[in-house]
């Protein structure tokens, strides 16, 4: 990596990130900013190998830039390193276009082993994203194959029943009757093997029904 683009708020960490990416690559050229605004004018003035990005800047989230870069630098390989480790921020990053997501908890040697990795075609993981990943996807993959047998009406109506609808106010919302309800319902807990409405409104939630 010949150049790079450190884009962190805080001082002492942005300098904690400036020696960390020196280790990985010490004959880089290595530029900060500090907010998105500066971040943005410096983009727009030069090209950059790698750009280090943090999600929580004073003007705005990181993930703009992470856009910006993506689709404006699609040469520069854009890595995240944040506190925030939940599956929305990594999911809504990795998304918008990072290649690698490190936590800045990680002990200084597996933040700078990680960074290495990329040069060999790796992405930059902590191994808690790399878990989380996997287990967003093993859910998200569960949750598809347990409603893939409902047809479109059953999807309906638990979409209802997930929502805390009693059967009467599903049969006026759909059109049908309060016994056609209850036989979808049957049917619905047969096919995903629950048994009470706190199960089908999770399982609702889940396969993004409500």
């Amino acid at each position: 990596m010949k150049t790079i683009l450190i884009i962190e708020d805080i001082a002492e960490t942005r300098l904690w990130l400036r020696e960390t990416a020196h280790m990985a690559f010490p004959d880089s050229d290595i530029q900060e900013a500090s907010t998105i605004r500066e971040a943005a004018a410096i983009i727009a003035r030069n090209a950059f190998d790698l750009a280090i990005v943090d999600l929580g800047l004073p003007d705005g989230n990181g993930t703009n830039i992470i856009a910006a870069l993506s689709s404006g630098r699609p040469e520069t390989t854009i890595v995240v390193a944040t506190v925030m480790g939940d599956d929305a921020s990594v999911v809504t990053a990795l998304a918008k276009g990072a290649h690698g997501y490190l936590l800045k908890d990680s002990p200084q040697e597996a933040f700078v082993r990680q960074l290495t990795l990329i040069e060999q075609g790796a992405p930059a993981l902590s191994p808690a994203i790399a878990r989380r990943i996997m287990e967003h996807f093993r859910r998200t993959a569960i949750a598809e194959n347990e409603g893939s047998d409902l047809t479109p009406r059953e999807r309906d109506v638990l979409g209802l029943i997930g929502r805390g609808l009693r059967n009467s106010e599903a049969a006026r919302a759909l059109g049908l009757s309060e016994n056609t309800i209850a036989s979808h319902i049957k049917s619905v807990y047969a096919k995903l093997g629950i048994s009470t409405r706190a199960e089908a409104a999770l399982l609702a939630a889940r396969l993004g029904l409500t």
